[in-house]
């Protein structure tokens, strides 16, 4: 059987594993084919052409071959556009890609999701730090939309009724969207949810979602949190850790 040969094919690393002296296991995300594994050989080597290039949230283009569950990377080329995200902006970044890495099936293609990841990368490297909360928010939104793990939030989850403009609802992870009770410590008006209902359509822009999210961005941030660590498993994602130690600090 001829192994199958993928050219041209855009991605980004999300996160890269030893394999050997000289090699490396890539987790990137491609535009037509999703999440994948990737042996990098040789790519520690001082004469490696890939070592300046196979770096995170860098726009590329690869080409690689095989049927495994790890295929071989044949070439990698930096696309360009923008420079390298410092700060809190590269805390972001990897935070988005470990919950790629979380949520999302290997072999799974998300090209709209990729388009948006994508911009949200470009954002964070443009150092527009006001809008950065908001950006996170739309995305944790868009990959839970993309995962079949976000519910409907224009009515109520389990009992389908409408939402009412002037009353508070909450997303909590067992329950998906209903009415706020005095021990949550979040919600947002019903009108509210409806307008991020809207601005999430496949058919809106990812402007549309980033203009929602930044009226509603504290709200809702505590609401989404809970809903990721939920469906992650438990535990403290890594890269959110990370960033509490050094608010602490």
């Amino acid at each position: 059987m001829a192994t199958r040969r993928i050219t041209d094919e855009p991605a980004f690393v999300l996160h890269r594993y030893d394999w050997s002296e000289t090699s490396l296991i890539l987790e990137v995300f491609t535009r037509h084919h999703g999440r994948l594994a990737l042996a990098a050989k040789g790519v520690k080597r001082p004469t490696s052409n890939f070592r300046p290039v196979l770096l995170p949230l860098q726009p590329l283009r690869l080409a690689y071959g095989g049927e495994g569950e790890v295929r071989t990377l044949k070439s990698a080329e930096w696309v360009g556009g923008h420079v390298m995200p410092t700060g809190e902006s590269l805390l972001s970044g990897y935070y988005l890609n470990e919950l790629l890495i979380r949520l999302l099936a290997r072999d799974d293609p998300h090209p709209a999701l990729f388009d948006i990841y994508a911009q949200v990368v470009s954002l964070l490297a443009s150092e527009h730090g006001e809008v950065l909360q908001a950006a996170l928010r739309a995305f944790e939104l868009l990959l839970l939309r993309e995962a079949g793990l976000l519910p409907a939030l224009d009515m109520q989850t389990l009992t389908l009724s409408p939402l009412d403009a002037r009353t508070a609802y909450c997303l909590v992870p067992e329950w998906g969207l209903r009415l706020a009770q005095a021990q949550d410590r979040s919600s947002l008006l019903g009108a509210q949810w409806r307008d991020l209902h809207a601005a999430l359509a496949p058919e809106a822009s990812f402007l549309n979602a980033l203009r929602a999210c930044a009226a509603v961005a504290s709200e809702l941030k505590p609401q989404l949190r809970a809903l990721l660590h939920y469906h992650c498993g438990g535990g403290t994602l890594r890269t959110r850790q990370l960033m509490m130690d050094l608010q602490n600090l």
